[in-house]
C-alpha cells in the first residue's frame, strides 16, 4: 500500500485478538513495521486509532495505558514511513467509524502519554512528598509510589491472562512517569 488509492476500508480488515492463547500481543508480523492500526474494546467498538513506525511497540504501550480498551486491532502497514498516507488512512477509518474514537479525542492523552502516578497516589504517599526533606527524598517517594501503581498495572494485566514481558522506563519513575523501555 504505497499509493494513496489503496487506502482499505477498516471494515475490510481481519480483526486480531490483543492478547493470544498464550496471554501474549501476536505481534510477530507487526514487529518493526510501520503502519496504521485501530483498537478495538470488549464489546468490538473503535476505541482508538494510530499510526507508527513500530505497530508492535504501539500496541503493548496501549494494553499497559489502557488495558480495559484494548482486546482486538486491525492494522495496515505500509513498506516506508509517510505520514501523509498513515493520516490519510487515519481520517478515512475516522470517518468510516462516523464518530470520532474516544481515543482520539477526549481521552487522547490517555492513549498517547506515559501514565502519570501522581493522580493515583494515597493521602500518605501525597504527605511523603509534600514532606520530604530534600530532591533525592521527593524522587525516592515518586519511584515508590511509581512501582506501586506498575505492580497494579501488571496485576490488572495478569487478571487478563497477559504473560506479555513488560518492562517499564526506570528513568521515567523518579519523575512519576510509567511507560515501557
Amino acid at each position: 500500500m504505497t499509493v494513496q488509492t489503496d487506502l482499505p476500508p477498516l471494515s475490510s480488515l481481519p480483526a486480531r485478538p490483543y492478547l493470544d492463547e498464550g496471554g501474549k500481543i501476536p505481534d510477530g508480523d507487526v514487529k518493526g513495521k510501520i503502519g496504521a492500526y485501530a483498537v478495538f474494546d470488549d464489546r468490538d467498538t473503535l476505541q482508538y486509532i494510530g499510526y507508527s513506525r513500530d505497530i508492535a511497540l504501539s500496541l503493548r504501550q496501549h494494553l499497559v495505558r489502557r488495558p480495559h480498551q484494548c482486546y482486538s486491532f486491525k492494522i495496515q502497514t505500509i513498506d516506508r514511513p509517510d505520514r501523509k498516507v498513515l493520516e490519510m488512512l487515519r481520517q478515512a477509518w475516522i470517518a468510516e467509524n462516523s464518530t470520532t474514537p474516544p481515543g482520539n479525542s477526549d481521552e487522547e492523552a490517555l492513549w498517547v502519554n506515559p501514565i502519570d502516578v501522581k493522580p493515583r497516589l494515597s493521602p500518605e504517599e501525597r504527605d511523603a512528598i509534600a514532606n520530604a526533606v530534600d530532591e533525592i527524598s521527593k524522587i525516592k517517594c515518586l519511584k515508590k509510589a511509581a512501582r506501586r501503581v506498575e505492580s497494579e498495572i501488571l496485576a490488572e494485566l495478569s487478571d487478563r491472562g497477559a504473560t506479555e514481558p513488560l518492562r517499564f522506563n526506570p528513568k521515567l519513575k523518579e519523575n512519576g512517569f510509567l511507560d515501557l523501555k
